[in-house]
């Protein structure tokens, strides 16, 4: 190699030397803006997105469960809802036999049209008993008044002692006589005294038992008290059910929640009123439900299992405890995109705003649920009492 050669060769060298410090120096400097800008974003990203929500995917798709059984005894002869079907309230659901049923109906309708008629015959009883009365009051003045007459003649020996001896007697017969019409007066407006015919006690008894005949030959048909739809159908033709044999179930799916399971360490900042974003399994990231938080569970699920743990026996290990959140759903949202009881969601709880209470305030008075479907029958019992009353009414006026 020549002088030249080396010369270049120890430039060259330099020249990388001085180069290399250079770059290490641009990566080093590169990579630390990373991180600073990956630790911005994070901590703004914290204060911003993370510390303003509480999430979790221990939830679950809750609901109303229920249960339908029978009100009365009998044999299972006609099946008319079935498991996945929609039902209304007030439709008919299952048939039990009314042989037995009717022929109680009819004895209790003949026991009511025969007690209108009985109180029917004290009421003129009591009128006849009054006609005695007026008839005995007649007889004593009339008595009275023949003794009244004669005592002047006696007076004057121009009548016999035993003549006005007789009259005193007619007298005293005549005052028995009415006491004794007045006392069996008095007997036959006990009995209805202060009442109607309709609300005599004797009528409203036998309207009763009547009443109570008609509700139990009606319950021969197993009515749902809701809207909602059939699961857990476990009856079959033929069966011999019993009083509160639970038959199926009907699940309104209109009226849902979400439990959400958060743990312990994140209820700090949930409260009443919050809202929440709800994302179900089965419709994925693609259909956003929205809610709000309505309660906290009184206790964490582990007290209320049915074998609670004992953690003042034994070796201990600490648990993160849970406590059920529920979360109120949007009906309109669930009519576009249905649940179904038990689905699986994942829950984020916005708590920007943790000034609200943590716990649910007292209920307004008002009905969880309800159902109207056994009023409308108790009505109509009452217009078919009415009916046979007023039927056995009238004839009086006939006769």
């Amino acid at each position: 190699m020549s002088a030249t050669d080396s010369a270049k060769a120890q430039d060259n060298d330099s020249g990388m030397a001085a180069k290399d410090p250079a770059k290490r120096r641009r990566a080093l400097l590169i990579v630390a803006l990373v991180f600073v800008l990956a630790a911005v974003t994070w901590v703004l990203l914290w204060l911003f997105v993370f510390s303003r929500r509480e999430r979790t995917d221990n939830a679950y798709v809750g609901g109303n469960q229920v249960a339908i059984s029978a009100q009365v005894a009998g044999t299972v002869v006609a099946i008319l809802a079935d498991d996945t079907q929609r039902v209304e309230a007030g439709q008919v659901l299952v048939k039990l036999d009314p042989t037995d049923a009717e022929v109680r109906l009819q004895q209790a309708s003949s026991t009511l049209a025969q007690a209108v008629r009985q109180v029917r015959g004290q009421t003129d009883s009591a009128s006849s008993a009054d006609a005695q009365v007026a008839k005995a009051q007649v007889d004593l003045k009339k008595a009275q008044a023949d003794l009244a007459r004669r005592l002047p003649l006696v007076a004057a020996q121009a009548e016999a002692p035993e003549t006005v001896q007789h009259l005193r007697d007619a007298v005293d017969q005549a005052q028995a006589s009415l006491d004794a019409a007045k006392a069996q007066a008095a007997s036959a407006h006990a009995a209805i005294e202060g009442t109607e015919i309709a609300t005599n006690p004797a009528v409203q008894q036998a309207r009763a038992n009547f009443r109570a005949a008609w509700i139990a030959a009606q319950r021969n048909a197993i009515y749902a008290p809701v809207t909602g739809y059939v699961a857990q159908r476990s009856v079959q033709v033929g069966n011999s059910v019993q009083v509160g044999q639970q038959l199926m179930t009907v699940v309104p799916l209109h009226d849902l929640w979400v439990d959400a399971n958060f743990k312990e360490n994140q209820l700090r900042h949930i409260r009443v009123g919050q809202p929440a974003r709800i994302e179900a399994d089965v419709y994925g990231g693609s259909v956003e439900f929205h809610g709000k938080v309505i309660g906290l569970g009184a206790g964490t699920g582990s007290v209320f299992s049915l074998l609670p743990a004992q953690n003042a026996t034994g070796n201990w290990i600490k648990v993160v405890q849970r406590v059920p959140v529920r979360i109120a759903l949007d009906d309109r949202e669930l009519d576009q995109h249905p649940l179904r009881v038990g689905l699986s969601t994942e829950v984020t709880v916005d708590i920007t705003d943790d000034k609200g209470p943590m716990m649910a305030p007292a209920g307004s008075g008002q009905p969880v649920a309800q159902t109207t479907v056994y009023d409308q029958m108790a009505s109509k019992a009452d217009e078919e009492a009415e009916k046979i009353i007023q039927a056995n009414l009238s004839q009086r006026g006939a006769d």
